[in-house]
């Protein structure tokens, strides 16, 4: 593994375990967000909610590489997983009736990463 461009231990955890997840599963997609997650902060991802709405539909599972901010609306339950909310947007999404994960969570439930968004 290239040597982590960040300092945050929990941060660069999640990447060894998405590493392994797709090692041992032979999914690219937990090794790709993997990668996007240890960039350094200045080109980390943060989406607002306005773009979640704009380019998923009803109960997809879409993945954040980053932050997920409030700005906007959501007008339909999808599953989001991101390294960190922001307390509102969390508020939002279950207001709309989604869920918000974390990522060993949704490494548990879907192991090969099918039918999963990357938006950033």
């Amino acid at each position: 593994m290239k040597k982590a461009k960040t300092v945050n231990p929990e941060l660069i955890g999640l990447a060894h375990f998405l590493k392994s997840q797709g090692r041992e599963n032979k999914a690219e997609i937990w090794s790709d967000i993997a990668e996007r997650l240890i960039k350094p902060k200045r080109k980390r991802i943060a989406v607002n909610l306005s773009r979640l709405n704009r380019y998923t539909k009803r109960n997809d599972m879409v993945v954040v590489p980053g932050k997920v901010l409030a700005s906007g609306e959501i007008t339909h339950p999808i599953k989001v997983t991101a390294f960190t909310f922001s307390a509102k947007a969390r508020e939002k999404i279950a207001d709309a009736r989604g869920k918000c994960l974390s990522f060993p969570d949704l490494v548990k439930k879907n192991p090969k990463g099918s039918n999963v968004k990357i938006i950033g």
